[in-house]
């Protein structure tokens, strides 16, 4: 199984994600989106999965910082535009297990997705 962690390298929540995988003997490739960027069709598939809403992370300095004019009537496509211009926008991590989706950091989430894969050290 191909497991790739999307994020920024010196996020806290990026940091506590890669030493909970490492923890748990979960080998994955790692896609700094701030320093590589990410496709426009990857946010659109993303979004398709989680939701605009889920992807988009309003709680970041990035997104508050914004002119009330690109904050303000947001839809699918403005928020897809703005995190692709702007991934820092993009809610973090984003863990991609073969396919399945998990966006954010929540242990138990990890336990679950890696039942009977994960080793404890």
């Amino acid at each position: 199984m191909s497991i790739t962690i999307y994020g920024i390298k010196n996020c806290d929540t990026m940091k506590k994600a890669f030493t909970w995988l490492t923890d748990h003997g979960i080998a994955h490739d790692f896609h700094d989106y701030k320093a590589s960027g990410v496709s426009k069709a990857k946010l659109e598939a993303w979004c398709k999965e989680l939701g605009w809403e889920t992807v988009l992370n309003r709680a970041g300095t990035t997104f508050r910082k914004l002119p009330d004019a690109d904050r303000e009537n947001l839809t699918r496509a403005k928020a897809i535009a703005l995190m692709q211009a702007q991934p820092s926008m993009i809610k973090r991590p984003v863990l991609d297990i073969g396919g399945r989706l998990l966006i954010g950091f929540k242990p138990d989430q990890y336990a679950e997705a890696f039942k009977g894969k994960a080793k404890r050290r």
